[in-house]
């Protein structure tokens, strides 16, 4: 353990190294009481007179998108580019009163609280709409012997299944007042989310399915949108269906065809068994999941305000007209 490097707390550690990591420099702020180590690779700093700048102010200012632009305009080299010791300390930072410093450390971190606390809820009722589905649909029931009015069949009997096409002409990176329809590829981060167009391809409530590399991904879809190459899209003939095959899908272990890539195909999907309940029983789970839902959905919505709020408070650092510059 010789080579690595011990970080106490209220030290910060970061790595030089800026051309490897997309658009954001490798910072943190070491909190808490305990130490911890860090790789060598990692240059370990911390303020010296902390009457005059606090380490949680000073780590709000790292973390603005100015800041990771600054470092990256500031860093050098060929074959790899850094953001040197050097470079770091020559970044002006305007300071502003100790007292000005910890209310706005103060009101960053109160909302910075509720977004985990609402992130902590939502995960909480996500598995709580798990156990709903497992304890209706899943214990309990013997496929062999299934209750009455429910039914063993394939996919492809009750719902339509569609392959993505190509990425459409009319294409933008950003959502407008015309390119409003969402792009979804085969992918997790924001949803599989990666542009807009004018007009949507599926216009039904459906769930997609990532079909190549990582297969298996589900999200619920309930506005149009147009999907593109490597997802699967599956449309309930019957939307009240909607919630239960997603549950259904989503605890799959799917297995893709491909020597080099494994994938799946619109056969693949076809072809998988799925339990059919009676109506009335899926009716029953749609108003428990429902509710659970709209509680994630308003949660995920007050997170995003939440985020734009820190992003204003971002903006009172070093507006004061008593700073001093370091």
């Amino acid at each position: 353990m010789s080579n690595y490097k011990v970080v106490a707390p209220n030290q910060f550690v970061y790595i030089a190294d800026t051309s490897r990591r997309g658009d954001k420099i490798a910072i943190a702020l070491l909190g808490g009481q305990d130490k911890a180590i860090v790789s060598a690779i990692y240059t370990v700093f911390e303020i010296i007179i902390k009457t005059e700048l606090l380490p949680e102010y000073l780590m709000m200012w790292f973390r603005r998108p100015e800041f990771d632009r600054y470092a990256r305009f500031k860093s050098h080299g060929s074959a790899r580019e850094v953001f040197e010791w050097e470079e770091m300390c020559e970044v002006i930072i305007p300071v502003p009163p100790i007292e000005e410093q910890r209310k706005i450390v103060a009101e960053y971190q109160a909302i910075e609280r509720r977004i985990e606390n609402n992130r902590r809820l939502i995960a909480t009722l996500e598995e709580a709409a798990k156990a709903i589905y497992r304890k209706m649909f899943v214990e309990d029931i013997d496929p062999e012997n299934l209750p009455e009015g429910w039914r063993m069949g394939k996919l492809g009997e009750i719902a339509r299944i569609k392959a993505g096409g190509d990425k459409p002409k009319l294409f933008s990176d950003n959502c407008t007042d015309q390119y409003r329809i969402p792009v979804i590829a085969n992918g997790i981060e924001n949803m599989g989310v990666v542009g807009y167009t004018l007009y949507p391809v599926i216009k039904d409530a459906a769930i997609t399915i990532s079909a190549r590399g990582t297969i298996g991904a589900c999200f619920i879809r309930t506005e149009p949108y147009c999907p593109i190459v490597r997802l699967i899209s599956v449309i309930p003939h019957d939307e009240s269906f909607l919630y239960y095959l997603f549950f259904q899908l989503s605890s799959k272990q799917f297995k893709g065809d491909g020597s080099v890539q494994n994938q799946l195909t619109i056969p693949n999907i076809e072809r998988e068994e799925v339990v059919t309940p009676n109506v009335q029983m899926v009716d029953e789970f749609n108003k428990k999941f429902l509710l659970i839902k709209n509680t994630i959905e308003l949660k995920i919505r007050e997170n995003s305000v939440l985020t734009e709020l820190q992003s204003l408070l971002f903006s009172k650092l070093g507006l004061s007209e008593s700073n001093n510059n370091y």
